[in-house]
């Protein structure tokens, strides 16, 4: 069932993070989300993309995009993907949740985490586009 998307409210924790206590906390609570969507389906075993977009409050993040995918990729490892070298695209973004932004075609999803007004992660899982096509 792909795309496949799913909201974590909050921000999240970095891949760095010195509290190795908080940051497992963390991937359970993506885990507990995302399986509480996928439900039963077995996990995919094709190249897939993983997009993340984290609306935050702050003007700046100091999070880097790297540490902050790495958590969340681990945490669907044997749920949404076999393993997360299937993961061959990311799309990481940090966006400031106050922006102005075009709503048409939105996810609806997306709109009930933003009518909730708080920080929050939109996770989507999708097949990795055709790399010979993005070679020309």
């Amino acid at each position: 069932m792909l795309p496949f998307e799913f909201i974590v409210p909050g921000p999240p924790i970095s891949h760095q993070s010195g509290n190795k206590r908080k940051l497992a906390a963390w991937g359970k609570r993506v885990r507990a989300v995302a399986a509480a969507k996928w439900g039963m389906q077995a996990p995919h075993s094709e190249p897939l993309k993983i997009s993340v977009t984290y609306f935050h409050e702050q003007v700046a993040i100091r999070l880097d995009n790297d540490n902050m995918v790495k958590p969340i990729q681990d945490a669907l490892i044997g749920l949404i993907y076999a393993d997360d070298r299937l993961v061959t695209d990311t799309v990481v973004r940090k966006t400031r949740i106050d922006g102005s932004f075009r709503v048409r075609w939105i996810s609806l999803a997306v709109l009930e985490a933003f009518a909730k007004g708080e920080e929050f992660l939109h996770v989507v899982i999708d097949r990795a586009p055709s790399h010979e096509e993005l070679l020309r």
